[in-house]
């Protein structure tokens, strides 16, 4: 996306996985090489954030301070604990960094120079960028490189291949042993159709659940990566005809979409209203349908919006430059 900018570039957040892996999906999408930086800010300074003071203790010049100069050309931060550094950064750098951040900074437009939220958030304004799916590190070009070498771990399943991405108990989710107890049989209700199942869990799959999952494969003759060996999280994708996908995570979801093929989501206790609206605006796309242990849906046009987040920032970032006074000749967007 950038061409020989040499610029530098951080991603920030407080650690969480999710806030970093969205931060580094649009750094990777620049073209930018980002160190990461991780603020840990302590009781009450975090209680106040985004609204308040960075801690005393992480400010330039203490010991072990995540913020040391020189300050970044380019910094993406994204959680809420982050905001306070950016703007803390902004200052100290003269206004030369430029900043990002993803989501909802809950303090307004002002919080950085250019802002992703999704859709659902509330978040507009002239330098916000709204879109439906998530920025992520799924790409058309990993999903030809996978499909043209195909993993075959998965290539000698039955088809219709279906992925299983299965996330966990969250804060607004909660898998029970109903719901355990339910999606296990769905699945098995796909499995005896015989469709391929190919599941990846996350750290965050209940003991029961992962056990069940396991067991599902083994009498079926499907796949259930267990962490070991090289992760086939994109070559799952790409082999798939369909995808079933737990309802917790906007970030697979959104992942899934990239594939063009139709994604069937299993919902557990719990749910949340900007979820809701999510999945209520990928249905009306005819992209999203409600997993019953059975396929259903079309193919669709790929949805990724990373390239295009990618190309906002790019383009407000060129602008700020030249505002700067650097050169055309030192910064230069590609064409493609």
């Amino acid at each position: 996306m950038l061409r020989d900018a040499g610029l530098t570039s951080w991603v920030l957040t407080d650690g969480k996985a999710g806030d970093e892996m969205q931060a580094l999906s649009v750094a990777d999408a620049l073209g930018l090489s980002p160190e990461i930086r991780r603020v840990r800010p302590r009781a009450p300074f975090s209680w106040l954030m985004p609204w308040g003071l960075i801690d005393p203790q992480e400010r330039p010049g203490r010991h072990n301070s995540p913020i040391v100069p020189p300050f970044p050309d380019v910094l993406i931060g994204s959680g809420r604990r982050s905001v306070p550094y950016l703007r803390f950064i902004k200052h100290a750098s003269g206004g030369r960094t430029y900043t990002v951040f993803l989501k909802d900074p809950r303090i307004g437009p002002k919080a950085a120079d250019f802002i992703w939220a999704p859709s659902y958030d509330r978040i507009r304004g002239a330098n916000v960028l709204n879109t439906l799916t998530p920025p992520h590190r799924v790409s058309a070009e990993r999903l030809a490189m996978a499909r043209a070498e195909p993993d075959p771990r998965l290539a000698a399943l039955l088809r219709p291949r279906v992925g299983i991405l299965v996330g966990g108990s969250s804060r607004h989710h909660r898998f029970g042993p109903e719901d355990v107890r339910r999606f296990a049989a769905d699945l098995e209700r796909l499995a005896g159709t015989g469709a391929g199942l190919m599941i990846t869990a996350s750290r965050r799959t209940p003991p029961a659940l992962r056990e069940a999952l396991a067991d599902l494969t083994r009498r079926h003759g499907g796949f259930f990566w267990d962490g070991t060996g090289e992760n086939p999280f994109v070559a799952l994708l790409a082999l798939s005809d369909a995808i079933v996908v737990t309802a917790d995570s906007f970030n697979m979801v959104g992942e899934a979409a990239v594939t063009g093929v139709p994604i069937l989501v299993f919902e557990p206790e719990g749910g949340h209203p900007k979820l809701r609206t999510f999945l209520d605006e990928l249905k009306a796309k005819g992209i999203v349908h409600v997993f019953e242990g059975r396929l259903e849906g079309s193919p669709y046009e790929p949805l990724n919006s990373t390239p295009l987040i990618a190309r906002a920032i790019a383009e407000d970032l060129a602008r700020h430059r030249r505002a700067l006074g650097f050169p055309d000749a030192a910064f230069a967007l590609e064409n493609s």
